[in-house]
């Protein structure tokens, strides 16, 4: 059982992870953690290169370890699929992110729709694969596999409970102007 409640634990954390690169119109780090930049010869995530903060609410202060790479990081950012620009003041990028529109938004709530909907999957998936693997076990009575099966879908009941708070507060955050 505890094999099931860490596979469903993962798909919950993955779903989280997602829902924290979409965009709310308010500063947050985690919308740059699928940047990778370009640095002597590799492709390396920009939290690795540079201190990220958010000095206000709208505004992201990017401040790389090593000056040298500063318009890497900056071509990286408005080549990624994040729909920044930033301004280089020479030693920092400033990003300034802009008031979302009523069709962004939307546009964003659909696309968390879409994550939300994957990590339900993924919880049915565990589901699915535990119960297939019980259904295989020899030493498994009738009795044993029904009880199993309800301890089974409680804890999917459970699991998809959570991601639909993650949904729910997601939209709201997305929706407030």
């Amino acid at each position: 059982m505890s094999d099931l409640e860490n596979r469903m634990q993962k798909a919950l954390e993955m779903v989280e992870k997602e829902l924290l690169t979409i965009r709310t119109g308010r500063a947050n780090p985690a919308i740059l953690d699928r940047v990778v930049v370009e640095y002597y010869g590799s492709k390396t995530p920009l939290k690795s290169l540079a201190n990220l903060s958010v000095p206000e609410g709208r505004t992201l202060v990017i401040t790389p370890f090593d000056h040298s790479i500063l318009v890497g990081i900056e071509k990286a950012i408005k080549e990624s699929d994040v729909g920044l620009n930033p301004t280089n003041d020479g030693q920092k990028l400033i990003i300034t992110i802009p008031e979302l529109t009523k069709e962004r938004r939307e546009e964003l709530v659909k696309q968390t729709k879409k994550i939300i909907e994957e990590g339900k999957v993924a919880i049915r998936n565990v589901r699915r694969d535990v119960l297939n693997d019980a259904k295989k076990d020899k030493d498994m009575t009738e009795d044993l596999l029904r009880n199993f099966t309800n301890d089974v879908q409680k804890s999917t009941d459970k699991y998809i409970e959570k991601i639909d708070a993650l949904a729910s507060s997601k939209e709201k955050e997305l929706l407030t102007i």
